[in-house]
């Protein structure tokens, strides 16, 4: 059975040439794929394409771009065995993190690529990263797709989309995924590690969550800073702070009375860390119960790039039972580590 696989087209360096003329980097006509990369008639999928009207910069992707993709699947799902998403680099984690709680009931491929080098470059990352992804994007095993969430592929990888990071704006390895397992790794044979591939609840129907909320502040704690300006800060629904190690904070009075002030006017802390591996441990140290004692919200594992988007879907959200601090300190899709 020929799979169908409906690619996005989004923007990004995977879809840029070069300018003779200028020597600058410019879109090409998406609708060119198949002459670009012939390779792509030789798999056995059925590929539609469809991009983006205006191809954007990652750096101009934001909620009403994930709205719009995350639409677009939903109209799809029915017509299509997996898809393929084409993104910028810089802010792709970002996009898989939103997209992996909008599409809920998830029980296809939603695959997430892009490139360091434009597909017209001779030593370009595009071709294998786009190929492979595909291959990713229409694999079934006994009429079930093998991948059945949102998932990032990048230089042999396959991450799962709420775990992944990118940590290299130079080399072609850029993405990682500190705190989960690979899903899956392509050589020779495409590789899976089964027991650390998602599943939702076999009763659990698709459905598309639109709910984004631009009532998130993300604030990074640093040695010395002033916490001056925390008070004059305009009320937010939800205050990130990502801090040292696994949850401490300087312990002055001064940051506790602050912290209570912004927890009395009905804004919500989370707690995220700075490390790239681990995650926030309250008690572990003196200076993290502070934390505790202001009811902050532990993010446990969780990457920066998917608390701010979790948050984002779950402020004020009608879909959800329960506070907002129950639904952030659930796994909901993969993201963390409940007992981290």
């Amino acid at each position: 059975m020929k799979r169908k696989v409906l690619l996005i087209y989004t923007g990004g360096t995977i879809g840029m040439e070069k300018d003779y003329e200028t020597g600058s980097l410019v879109p090409f006509n998406f609708e060119n794929i198949f002459g670009k990369i012939p390779e792509m008639k030789l798999i056995e999928s059925e590929v539609s394409v469809h991009p983006f009207q205006k191809p954007l910069d990652s750096s101009d992707m934001g909620p009403e771009q994930w709205k719009i993709i995350a639409g677009y699947i939903g109209e799809n799902y029915e017509n299509y065995d997996g898809f393929l998403i084409l993104h910028g680099t810089d802010t792709m984690a970002y996009t898989a993190s939103a997209l992996s709680f909008m599409l809920r009931g998830l029980k296809k491929p939603v695959i997430l690529t892009g490139s360091q080098l434009p597909i017209g470059d001779l030593r370009t990352d595009a071709k294998e990263n786009l190929l492979t992804s595909l291959y990713y994007a229409s694999l079934y095993e006994n009429d079930e797709a093998v991948v059945q969430e949102v998932a990032v592929y990048f230089e042999y990888k396959l991450l799962r989309g709420n775990r992944t990071l990118k940590f290299s704006a130079e080399y072609f390895d850029a993405y990682q995924s500190p705190n989960y397992p690979i899903l899956g790794q392509s050589g020779v044979h495409l590789n899976f590690d089964k027991d650390a591939l998602f599943r939702t609840r076999v009763d659990s129907p698709f459905s598309v969550d639109l709910h984004l909320s631009s009532e998130v502040l993300f604030w990074r704690i640093f040695p010395g800073m002033t916490m001056d300006l925390f008070p004059v800060l305009p009320k937010m629904k939800v205050l990130i702070l990502q801090v040292f190690g696994s949850g401490t904070i300087f312990s002055s009075a001064e940051t506790e009375e602050t912290l209570r002030k912004i927890r009395a006017n009905g804004t919500e802390i989370v707690v995220v860390s700075q490390c790239v591996s681990g995650g926030i441990s309250f008690g572990k140290y003196e200076n993290s119960n502070i934390f505790s004692r202001i009811g902050a919200i532990s993010g446990n594992d969780i990457t920066a790039e998917t608390a701010i988007t979790k948050a984002m879907h779950l402020i004020d959200n009608p879909n959800y039972q329960g506070t907002f601090a129950e639904n952030f300190s659930s796994d909901l899709c993969g993201e963390m580590t409940e007992d981290f």
